[in-house]
């Protein structure tokens, strides 16, 4: 477990070095397309004019993120994993995080399941969403806010809940 902390923090150490001295705008807007308002439009937009799958992805989406949320809830706070911005000395994230806990990260889990979903009814946008659920799990360390396996455990989360509830409906 030791061996996993140092490579994880090491790990952390190099990607956040890349955006150290940065004008780290284009990663926060990245960032923030996983804050979950960009969901709800999705799927209502999908509801109203997608006649073949639009209520199915609705009603997906809804029952696999009540389900996700109170998992990372629990996992957040029984886990307790201090963020990088908190923990390391002489260290200051690019943005202030939303909680005080970094495993697992939410956004990530967010957007994997959010891609999970989209891959499942639209496979052409596959690449696309993974592509764009990875960045924003990227960003996240980038900013300072989570170290990689943070991200890997919400990536997996997220896919988890999302096969969940399909194989519910």
């Amino acid at each position: 477990m030791k061996t996993l902390t140092q490579t994880d923090t090491q790990l952390f150490h190099w990607l956040f070095g890349l955006t150290a001295k940065r004008d780290c705008r284009w990663i926060i807007w990245m960032s923030r397309t996983g804050d979950g308002h960009l969901y709800l439009i999705l799927g209502l937009f999908l509801w109203l004019f997608e006649a073949e799958h639009g209520a199915l992805f609705l009603y997906s989406a809804l029952l696999a993120y009540s389900l996700e949320l109170p998992v990372y809830l629990i996992l957040k706070k029984f886990l307790r994993r201090q963020r990088p911005c908190d923990l390391l000395q002489n260290f200051s994230a690019h943005i202030t995080p939303s909680d005080k806990f970094s495993l697992p990260s939410g956004h990530t889990a967010a957007a994997f399941l959010m891609a999970s979903l989209i891959a499942s009814f639209y496979p052409s946008m596959l690449i696309l969403v993974y592509c764009w659920a990875s960045i924003i799990g990227l960003s996240r360390v980038l900013l300072g806010v989570h170290y990689p396996s943070d991200i890997l455990a919400g990536a997996a989360l997220g896919l988890s809940m999302s096969y969940f509830s399909l194989s519910l409906l």
